[in-house]
């Protein structure tokens, strides 16, 4: 895999190498199973904001994903290379640490990206909550498949409160765990993706029923969509849709399809798409992603 759009790469045991060139081997566990920890942090003239930190936070998302804990030293260093490379005074910085290959060691990438363009924007209107619903599409040079440091103590909180019989565990370090997928930048903002709970995981590959429900609210016939994961013999999980159409509306599967196709990746693509006259809805009216899931679990099993 090559990162497309980047200003420096750096990888350790390799140093710099060219932004086109792939840096990521297609067995790679960080990528392949989502097993990648990483930080991101706003360069400004030069220099990474609370880099020494963001390392700190890096070591323990590593170990409280089961990798080992990367040397912040070799880290540091691979930066100040490709920060050197990119020659750009600003930018936006971007440490991973990957398991590697299955019996292979532990790398270090690094890259060095531009800043999106409407980050500045968004800064100048004041806004500091940001829903960033396509993420590479936001920065295209973003690696695929990875999990936040936030993603990896839910994970870990979940864990802990499993094998106590228990799922109370609300509090993380003394911060409420709401249960979103997101990341907060150097500059203040919140980006939002979706719900842990609800994310979707299709071999290897990080999905958000959100991402692919405002897809299908982009076609005009499109009244109420809903995206759940199903069960896949080959990737672990795929995603399903449940379509409602507007009064008067027509529309088909195949429509449907051929409209997603010009507007998600492939493996984001639903492998179902099921229209119904009505979705279900919780009690305050909200559509129901529970109810369709245990639709899906009863019909498996009939």
């Amino acid at each position: 895999m090559s990162a497309a759009g980047l200003l420096a790469v750096a990888v350790s045991g390799r140093g710099l190498v060219d932004p086109g060139e792939p840096v990521i081997l297609p067995d790679d566990e960080g990528f392949t199973r989502g097993r990648a920890a990483f930080e991101t942090m706003r360069v400004y003239d030069g220099r990474p904001f609370r880099l020494a930190q963001h390392l700190a936070r890096l070591q323990g998302s590593a170990e409280r994903i089961g990798l080992e804990r990367p040397d912040a030293d070799e880290l540091e260093a691979l930066a100040a290379v490709a920060l050197e490379a990119a020659a750009a005074p600003e930018a936006v910085l971007r440490l991973y640490w990957s398991p590697g290959p299955p019996g292979g060691e532990h790398r270090a990438i690094v890259l060095v990206g531009p800043i999106p363009d409407w980050i500045e924007g968004a800064r100048a209107r004041g806004q500091r909550l940001v829903s960033l619903l396509h993420p590479r599409r936001s920065a295209p040079w973003l690696l695929p498949a990875t999990k936040s440091t936030s993603y990896a103590v839910a994970i870990a909180a979940e864990s802990e409160a499993r094998a106590r019989g228990a799922d109370d565990a609300v509090f993380v370090d003394g911060a409420l765990r709401t249960g979103d997928i997101g990341y907060l930048d150097e500059d203040g903002y919140l980006f939002l993706v979706d719900r842990i709970k609800d994310l979707i995981l299709c071999g290897g590959y990080n999905v958000y029923p959100r991402v692919i429900e405002d897809a299908l609210y982009e076609h005009p016939a499109v009244a109420e969509a809903v995206v759940i994961g199903i069960p896949d013999e080959y990737r672990g999980q795929s995603p399903k849709a449940f379509v409602a159409l507007r009064p008067g509306a027509h529309a088909d599967e195949a429509e449907l399809c051929a409209f997603l196709k010009e507007r998600l990746s492939k493996i984001e693509m639903p492998s179902h798409i099921e229209i119904r006259a009505s979705l279900p809805k919780t009690l305050i009216g909200k559509l129901s992603k529970k109810a369709l899931a245990d639709e899906e679990a009863a019909r498996r099993n009939a």
